[in-house]
């Protein structure tokens, strides 16, 4: 019963967060509201006691949310990430399509005749899912996480205006530190 609530309340805010990125006014908002609704999915697909791929979506989306928003600050600086927006041209067309492909994918997914189960679920059913999903390639996976990691933190660092060196010096040993601004106390 508890399960059933949750993954039900999960969905309804998936869909919230999901109809969100196309409501708010500001990129980085959009970004936020996305990485919820991919986070609500993750926790609703380990509610179906997948963990591995629960994890996986997760973590992939946060970082994959986490990368745009650091990029998009870096690239546009902080104000014109939170400055509204509007997306002007081809509202209609957009919304025929994609209301279109929702009835269609419905559609199919309620109308066609679903194959029974043959033969038995595997023992660890998680261990045979991340074996069929990654196969031999779990070295570049393992490999990949800290080249995205390595990206987040090049990220920050090209988009900090000034850093500690900045305000302390090459050797950090000035004092009182240098402030961005005349006046402000040397924080």
């Amino acid at each position: 019963m508890l399960t059933g609530v949750a993954f039900w309340t999960l969905a309804v805010a998936a869909v919230a967060s999901g109809v969100a990125v196309f409501v708010v006014d500001s990129m980085a908002r959009a970004t936020y509201a996305l990485a919820l609704s991919f986070i609500a999915v993750g926790i609703q697909i380990l509610l179906l006691q997948q963990g591995y791929l629960g994890l996986i979506t997760i973590l992939m989306m946060v970082m994959e949310m986490a990368v745009m928003a650091i990029y998009m600050v870096m690239f546009m600086g902080m104000n014109p990430a939170l400055m509204p927006m509007d997306m002007t041209h081809g509202k209609k067309t957009a919304i025929g399509a994609s209301v279109g492909a929702f009835v269609l994918l419905a559609g199919g997914a309620l109308l066609i005749p679903w194959p029974q189960r043959r033969g038995a679920a595997p023992d660890d059913l998680t261990r045979a899912l991340g074996l069929e999903i990654m196969g031999e390639k779990m070295l570049v996976m393992a490999v990949l996480g800290p080249v995205m990691v390595a990206t987040i933190v090049a990220g920050v660092v090209l988009a900090a205006h000034r850093t500690r060196y900045d305000r302390f010096g090459d050797d950090l040993q000035r004092r009182p530190a240098e402030g961005p601004q005349r006046g402000n106390a040397g924080r």
